[in-house]
């Protein structure tokens, strides 16, 4: 049996690893590629799987530019916000009704349960207030589309414990 056939037999529910995330969608401001998100969607559509998007906010595999102004300095929240919000609105509706549900924040815990957060350049320039304020704009781009936040070592107790008090 081939790798399309046992996919097809066995599983109803698809995720995209890599290809929907910022650094493949947008490697450059204001410049969207689609295409490989697409073949994957179609995929999905033809034979009759959901397709679960993967991710919108990650603290890799997010393009420096996202990060910086023109000096090579850390952009202010607002435009950092800013940014985001122009891509998730531009990302979501591109596949709404296409991706049933969303990973909108992946992995913003720390594996060392006593920092909490994950000290990245999400966390650096907005603070903890950067995950809700994406759940906000990814709902208001989709209103019907499930959000989730994902992560990993959650069998870990503190880093369980931060992501429940973080929920």
């Amino acid at each position: 049996e081939d790798f399309d056939s046992m996919l097809k037999k066995h599983f109803n529910s698809i995720t995209a690893a890599n290809v929907m995330k910022p650094e493949l969608i947008q490697k450059k401001e204001g410049v969207y590629n689609f295409a490989d998100a697409d073949k994957i969607v179609n995929y999905a559509k033809e034979n009759n799987m959901k397709m679960r998007g993967h991710t919108l906010v990650w603290y890799r595999q997010t393009p420096d530019w996202w990060f910086v102004d023109e000096q090579g300095k850390n952009v202010s929240k607002e435009k950092l916000y800013e940014r985001l919000g122009t891509y998730i609105n531009k990302v979501v509706k591109h596949f709404k009704g296409k991706v049933y549900c969303w990973d909108v924040v992946n992995e913003a815990m720390s594996d060392n349960w006593k920092e909490n957060y994950r000290r990245s350049k999400w966390y650096e320039i907005c603070g903890e207030e950067y995950i809700e304020k994406a759940f906000e704009l990814a709902h208001k781009a989709d209103p019907d589309a499930l959000l989730f936040y994902n992560d990993y070592n959650l069998s870990i107790p503190g880093k369980r414990e931060n992501t429940y008090k973080m929920l």
